[in-house]
């Protein structure tokens, strides 16, 4: 069962088809991966998806102190049928209400008193993705292990971090215009 999940998982955090793979490291309530995630949409319609290959890759950092339920719900609606779908959605939802998911200053403010349960309703409301009977399952457990796994076998720290065909890129940043981002995957012009 790991194994399904696991390949629905991943097709659910693919976009597009192109030998050229850009796999991203987002902490879903980072600033600068919320800033990311909103430009991706554009990078792949610019490149067009038989050229791209973008992969989502979940990066949870303590710092951001409800990371590990977020990214653990962003998994699970990526299990769904409508998985790709369902993972935009949420991750969506997070980058749109981002204050209601995060900290001042990581410690301090008005969700200090807010519950994991609290959090995921807020989530359901939000996104209007359910998969709260998902988040209980064991078996999550692995894919949100693999992708800690994952990105620490590639040396990430800090998100957004890219990789281009399993290389990591530092000079990307999510301070690059979508053109810039073409520029330095070498794809050339931005496609009217």
């Amino acid at each position: 069962m790991t194994t399904t999940l696991f390949r629905h998982s991943e097709q659910s955090l693919t976009w597009g088809k192109g030998e050229l793979v850009f796999e991203v490291f987002l902490e879903p309530t980072c600033p600068f991966s919320v800033l990311t995630f909103n430009k991706l949409p554009a990078l792949l319609n610019a490149a067009g998806p038989e050229q791209l290959q973008i992969k989502i890759r979940l990066q949870s950092q303590p710092w951001h102190m409800f990371s590990g339920i977020i990214v653990r719900y962003i998994l699970a609606a990526s299990t769904l049928n409508q998985g790709q779908s369902a993972v935009k959605n949420v991750m969506q939802s997070v980058a749109d209400h981002r204050e209601e998911f995060e900290f001042i200053d990581h410690c301090r403010g008005p969700n200090l008193h807010t519950t994991p349960e609290q959090l995921l309703q807020r989530l359901v409301s939000y996104s209007g993705v359910d998969v709260r009977e998902i988040f209980d399952q064991t078996s999550l457990q692995d894919l949100v292990k693999r992708q800690a796994k994952y990105a620490r076998q590639n040396g990430i720290h800090v998100s957004p971090s890219f990789m281009v065909n399993g290389l990591l890129h530092p000079e990307i940043s999510s301070q690059d215009s979508v053109e810039e981002w073409l520029e330095k995957l070498g794809l050339g012009q931005f496609n009217q």
